[in-house]
């Protein structure tokens, strides 16, 4: 990587940190929150829900304006946007009796400055780093952004301490200035701005996805499936741990935080180590992860006690951490500059959709019990590993300087 560029990629890696904080961190304070505005499982589930799918539904056409104007031009007004959010669902907590509503709204608003955050922080480190170099960035990327999975659960129950609203102020005091970083800090290609007419940039999508559609639909799903499981996993934890074992917020911000930083710390090891053989073994990564996740779901409901929970849980994100660099090493390497920020965003959305409907469905269990939600989870992640296995290559998506010497 060339000495000048570290700066920005460093400040890419805090822009997937911040973002991640929109759910991860409320997880460990959803019990305090279900006590003080009189609502169950499946409505502080909703919390979860309500940032993730407006994210989702953005991600693309923040995708398709950062294509033609540029990824800072997007992701620094959308990371004002996010803090913004957070700080109105905060003085709507403060302010109104029966602030539930009002909370939901201000989630809205939040997802919608998401949707122009991580995938473009992934987009625009593919604009400026070519080869198998971009493995290890992405890696580094996905590793900011477990990092923010494990720091969050923590900084939401350091908060919730203090009070059940108080995470919501948090997203302004940190999200604002990291979009200063983004503006004044963080370099583009000199050619970020696309001259290509929309004829174009539409023909030439098409052609991205007559080539590389199949490959790209199951990296779509196993991005989707892998994140589904995991947030519904610590989503459900988190209500256990304060039922059953009646943890209190921060020992639950502890705990959590143990397979989030398995996670953490497998994306950043393996992003290094797909620089040196990324061909060769990125396919074998991503069903590797797989089998990992799925061993998990399958085993959560068989195994009881504190301990075992939580070694289950930790095998999952073990899985998850082994899984996303590869997919975003695919998905990034699939398409040129030009339409890097639209595919990569796809992605993105399927992404969030896999967040939003995690906690939800997870939330079931209050109805259907453990197994059967863990179990058909679990089936739905051994299909997506029958696919990988028979559907992706990734000779025919990554670029060929990228395949060399594997």
């Amino acid at each position: 990587m060339e000495k000048k560029l570290k700066p920005t990629i460093w400040v890419l890696t805090a822009v997937p940190f911040i973002m991640v904080l929109g759910n991860s961190m409320l997880i460990p304070v959803l019990p305090a929150i279900q006590e003080e505005l009189e609502i169950n499982l499946l409505h502080a589930g909703l919390l979860i829900t309500a940032f993730s799918i407006p994210a989702g539904i953005f991600i693309p056409l923040a995708g398709i304006i950062s294509d033609h104007i540029g990824r800072k031009k997007v992701m620094a007004p959308a990371l004002v946007v996010y803090g913004i959010g957070g700080i109105l669902a905060g003085l709507a907590a403060v302010l109104i009796e029966k602030p539930y509503p009002y909370i939901l709204g201000a989630r809205i608003i939040q997802g919608l400055g998401a949707g122009g955050t991580y995938q473009l922080a992934m987009a625009l480190a593919g604009d400026l780093i070519k080869g198998k170099e971009r493995a290890a960035v992405l890696g580094l990327l996905e590793a900011g952004n477990g990092l923010g999975k494990v720091i969050s659960p923590l900084v939401g129950a350091t908060v919730g301490l203090i009070s059940w609203y108080m995470p919501f102020f948090v997203y302004g005091v940190l999200a604002i200035p990291v979009a200063a970083l983004v503006y004044w800090v963080a370099k583009e290609p000199a050619n970020s701005k696309k001259a290509q007419s929309t004829g174009e940039y539409l023909k030439n999508l098409a052609s991205i996805f007559k080539q590389k559609g199949v490959n790209l639909s199951m990296a779509f799903l196993c991005g989707m499936l892998v994140l589904f499981s995991l947030f519904g996993l610590l989503s459900f934890l988190s209500d256990l741990l304060e039922k059953t074992y009646h943890f209190k917020v921060f020992s639950r911000g502890l705990i959590i935080a143990v397979p989030v930083l398995v996670m953490a710390i497998s994306a950043y090891i393996l992003g290094t180590v797909l620089k040196a053989h990324l061909a060769r073994i990125l396919k074998w990564t991503i069903l590797g992860g797989l089998l990992m996740v799925g061993t998990g779901l399958f085993l959560f409901p068989l195994v009881n006690g504190v301990v075992f929970k939580v070694g289950v849980s930790t095998l999952i994100g073990l899985g998850t951490g082994a899984v996303l660099p590869s997919l975003n090493t695919l998905i990034t390497s699939s398409a040129p500059t030009s339409e890097r920020g639209l595919v990569t965003c796809l992605y993105g959305t399927v992404r969030f959709f896999g967040v939003a409907i995690g906690p939800p469905l997870f939330g079931l269990i209050d109805h259907y019990g453990q197994a059967p939600i863990f179990w058909v989870t679990a089936a739905l992640i051994l299909l997506a590993f029958l696919l990988t296995f028979f559907l992706i290559n990734p000779q025919k998506v990554l670029p060929q300087q990228m395949q060399e010497g594997n």
